[in-house]
């Protein structure tokens, strides 16, 4: 625990530094073990391991899940050293294809694209050592979030495609969270025919999801996250009447610990009402939702959307000032 704890410490302290080397070090152990290409015998710890971290942060500060999952990994590397059977290691490289893409969407949702984009490298590897195309596919979609929502839509896009043909034809969680963000990517570019066929497709694949398919977790496709997807989109397409159905819907499935969901959902509605010539209602809505986020949320992907929701308003805006408080910025 100590070691977890000077982790922690070092994390928290801002991911630069002592935390950041922590992290790097890390993914390098992980990469040479990989090429290693021997197997561990015992998975079933690992397996249960990345099933837990799947249900994600339930109220948890990113930077604690962030600490958690790198100690674990510094006790999971050792073992890609050990030579086992091909089925054990085929087993551990999709524990780790999975844990290191969890690593990569914390990362992600902490502002640190450049690394996360490292770290679902690390995990298409090891996905592509676990033969397995929907956990690469499922890798490649999370993976073009980044770009996505860190202002490069065309790169975004290309990684959503990619991820698509990989996951075939066949509905599947990695299918339908691929052609979302692919919705969500050809928006943010201006390519409006290309969403709204994104659109339809991702709603089509969401109907027919299995129950296992849809469970609520980073690896599965919940109607929830779908609803949170269409959000997005709808709202960059100015379909704000689709639009706030959407965030009805995924605020209605989000669970009450959702802090980060909720709070981008309401910066979508706010960012429709401003469509709407509702501007003053806008700048409250972003203001609240972003403002009343704990500290260790209020960085990533949240400032981003609430950044770019302030710039798109005139000065003038009943209630502007209180958004800019909220941000912190300079008057």
């Amino acid at each position: 625990m100590k070691r977890r704890d000077v982790l922690r410490g070092a994390l928290a302290a801002g991911l630069a530094g002592p935390g950041l080397a922590a992290l790097t070090t890390t993914r390098h152990d992980i990469d040479a073990a990989l090429a290693a290409d021997r197997t561990p015998s015992d998975v079933g710890f690992w397996e249960g391991t990345a099933e837990r971290y799947g249900y994600g942060y339930h109220g948890q500060a990113p930077t604690d899940v962030l600490t958690n999952l790198i100690q674990d990994f510094g006790e999971l590397q050792p073992l890609l050293n050990q030579p086992q059977t091909v089925k054990a290691r085929t087993a551990l490289c999709h524990v780790t294809g999975q844990m290191a893409g969890m690593v990569a969407i914390v990362l992600h949702d902490l502002g640190q694209h450049r690394e996360a984009h490292h770290w679902f490298r690390t995990a298409g590897r090891a996905a592509e050592q676990a033969g397995d195309n929907l956990l690469h596919s499922w890798v490649l979609g999370r993976e073009a979030m980044v770009p996505l929502n860190y202002g490069s839509p065309q790169a975004a896009a290309q990684l959503a495609e990619k991820a698509r043909h990989l996951a075939g034809d066949k509905p599947s969680a990695a299918s339908a969270l691929a052609t979302a963000v692919a919705a969500r990517a050809y928006a943010t570019h201006g390519h409006r025919d290309k969403a709204l066929h994104a659109v339809n497709a991702a709603e089509e694949l969401a109907e027919r999801l299995t129950p296992q398919q849809r469970a609520d977790t980073w690896f599965g496709y919940p109607m929830q996250k779908h609803h949170v997807h269409m959000s997005q989109a709808l709202t960059l397409l100015g379909e704000t009447g689709r639009a706030y159905a959407a965030q009805d819907e995924a605020r209605e499935l989000s669970r009450a610990p959702s802090l980060m969901t909720r709070a981008l959902i309401s910066i979508d509605q706010a960012s429709c009402r401003a469509r709407d010539g509702e501007r003053a209602e806008a700048a409250h809505l972003a203001a609240t939702a972003y403002g009343t986020l704990p500290t260790s949320y209020q960085t990533g992907l949240t400032r981003t959307r609430a950044l770019a929701l302030y710039r798109t308003l005139p000065s003038d805006t009943p209630g502007l000032d209180n958004l800019a408080d909220a941000l912190e910025l300079a008057s």
